[in-house]
């Protein structure tokens, strides 16, 4: 699960383990050298000689050790550069529903949270496991060598907390990814809850909100403290190992000393070396530790990388499409049918529907008739079960989404903000368009006074909270206008804006609607009275289409419609100058 996120950078961790052992090579001489200045004081020789060897053994186990610390943090930092690239690439280009079906706040936590854990486990953590075992075995090659019965001593209390330790880490990885699963829950409840605030505190559902979210934590928390506590019985195991192990060598060391089987200087190195057992312990056991975190992260990330991506276009068909631009309907859906999942009921089934290149057309009707699924079919956030789309009389499949959405704009009915500024928001979709152009679609949209009135004009930094809903939909329209693209997509995009307002903006989406298409779904008939052509749909069909005069007098559904809305027919109103809501 690891080795995926190392891989790219094994050399770097090559280097890293080579400087470690090399450290470890130095640490398992230091006691040898210790034994060679005890030996050296008892035969009456020079000291200067020993102590030289022990200052350059110091010297350039601080060199290594530096070069060491800094190597892998670096490739730490890294891999969790590219494990959070990844996940962000991800995330753009995965299909939409699948990734629509996950809470943002657990997201998110993916590509924080989780990458932190990730960070020690894929660099260093696998470095410190090969060089404490290496250490670990080095310094049970020293003992032996001191002395094999003290050795023996040794490897049995290293072969005990080596089970013991072994036998609680299962435990302590389940509650580990326990604890991130419900972290991940608790972001994205609480992601969704400081979205709808308003609604929440309106609703008075602080409280019962509060302890959905708290539960996650709880959860969190007491698998949290779970894994601290198999973490300490590890580590106290590991410790008292070691510990425990050093009395004994201390106690049968001295009965061998006295008996004249070992020399005092051989006593003093193997306990250097028994305080050095401690070190490849303690490392091994943190290391695991980690490591546990680290692949629970890593299956966590994975498992999100592997959201299933866009379809790719395929190849035309022998005789068909790839004709380039044609000169009949710009977009065109013949007998589609689409759902939601495997066995979910059809959002939409046998839909046929022609979209010319110029022209308003509005699809209305009751809610669930499958109105935003044609928005999603069009702009291939969802693939059709059956039927075909055709762009330009070449059939989507051939095309790519990217090919696709580069002819469309669309003004969602939230109208969400973008990240940074007023201008970044506007030049979201055109770059490289002028100021002049800029200036023109703010007028066209009724918003050039308000952004004049800003203290720094179009470098306002834009929050959600910064701008009305009103202004937020007419940001998003002036943003499409800007695009000027082929299609201009809108699901109610003027139902947060005053009458005034909305006349001018019904303008100037007529206006566009003279050179290109236009396709809004409209939740009040007010928008869509004046359209070229109106497209019922009930229970996921096109159930009628004509004018709004044509459809008063032949179908009963589009009459209910209008007359729950009070809408009456134009030739009742000619004295009015814009829809009425």
């Amino acid at each position: 699960m690891l080795w995926s996120f190392v891989r790219p950078h094994r050399g770097a961790l090559a280097l890293g383990l080579v400087l470690a052992l090399l450290g470890s090579a130095l640490e398992l001489a230091n006691p040898m050298v210790i034994k060679l200045v005890l030996d050296t004081v008892s035969g009456g020789g020079g000291l200067l000689g020993p102590v030289l060897l022990l200052l350059g053994l110091f010297l350039l186990g601080m060199g290594f050790g530096l070069w060491h610390w800094i190597l892998l943090g670096t490739v730490a930092e890294r891999v969790v550069l590219d494990a959070r690239a990844s996940l962000v690439r991800r995330y753009f280009r995965a299909a939409l529903l699948p990734l629509s079906r996950r809470p943002s706040g657990e997201l998110v936590t993916r590509a924080t949270s989780d990458t932190v854990l990730l960070r020690e486990a894929a660099s260093s953590s696998v470095i410190s496991l090969i060089n404490g075992g290496v250490l670990l075995v080095g310094t049970l090659v020293m003992m032996g060598f001191l002395d094999l019965v003290l050795l023996a001593v040794t490897f049995t209390a290293v072969v005990v907390v080596t089970v013991l330790f072994l036998t609680l880490m299962p435990a302590l990885a389940r509650a580990q990814e326990r604890a991130q699963n419900s972290l991940g829950l608790m972001g994205g409840v609480l992601d969704g809850a400081l979205r709808a605030i308003r609604t929440v505190r309106v609703s008075r559902a602080e409280e019962r909100l509060g302890e959905r979210i708290l539960e996650h934590a709880e959860e969190a928390a007491r698998q949290g403290v779970r894994a601290v506590r198999r973490q300490a019985v590890s580590w106290t195991v590991a410790f008292g190992g070691v510990q425990l192990a050093i009395i004994t060598i201390l106690g049968v060391g001295a009965l061998r000393v006295t008996s004249g089987d070992l020399e005092v200087s051989s006593l003093i190195a193997f306990l250097l070396y028994a305080f050095t057992l401690m070190n490849p312990v303690m490392e091994l056991s943190q290391s695991i530790t980690t490591l546990q975190s680290g692949v629970a992260a890593a299956r966590r990330i994975r498992e999100v990388e592997a959201l299933p991506l866009e379809p790719s276009a395929r190849a035309p068909a022998a005789g068909t499409g790839g004709g380039g631009p044609s000169r009949g309907p710009l977009l065109e859906l013949r007998g589609v049918t689409a759902r939601y999942g495997p066995g979910a009921e059809p959002a939409v089934e046998g839909v046929d529907l022609v979209l010319p290149r110029r022209g308003h057309t509005a699809i209305v009707g009751p809610s669930g008739a499958g109105k935003t699924t044609v928005f999603s079919l069009l702009l291939r956030f969802l693939e059709p079960e059956e039927g075909q789309l055709f762009l330009d009389g070449t059939p989507y499949r051939e095309l790519t989404p990217g090919q696709v959405r580069d002819r469309f704009a669309y003004v969602e009915q939230d109208a969400p903000v973008v990240p940074g500024t007023l201008r970044e928001n506007l030049l979201f979709s055109r770059p490289e368009s002028t100021e002049e152009e800029v200036r023109r679609v703010l007028e066209r949209v009724r918003l050039s006074d308000k952004v004049d009135a800003l203290p720094e004009g179009l470098d306002t930094v834009v929050e959600a909270t910064s701008f009305s809903g009103g202004q937020r939909q007419r940001i998003a329209l002036a943003r499409a206008l800007l695009r000027s693209p082929d299609v201009l997509l809108l699901d109610e995009a003027t139902s947060q804006v005053d009458a005034i307002t909305e006349a001018a903006v019904t303008e100037s989406v007529r206006e566009h609607a003279d050179r290109a298409a236009v396709v809004t779904i409209a939740h009040r008939l007010s928008t869509v009275v004046g359209a070229d052509t109106i497209v019922l749909m009930a229970e996921g069909r096109v159930r009628a289409r004509g004018t709004h005069v044509e459809l008063l007098e032949r179908d009963g559904l589009y009459r209910e419609l209008v007359a729950a809305l009070r809408i009456a027919a134009p030739e009742e109103e000619s004295a009015r100058v814009a829809p009425l809501t």
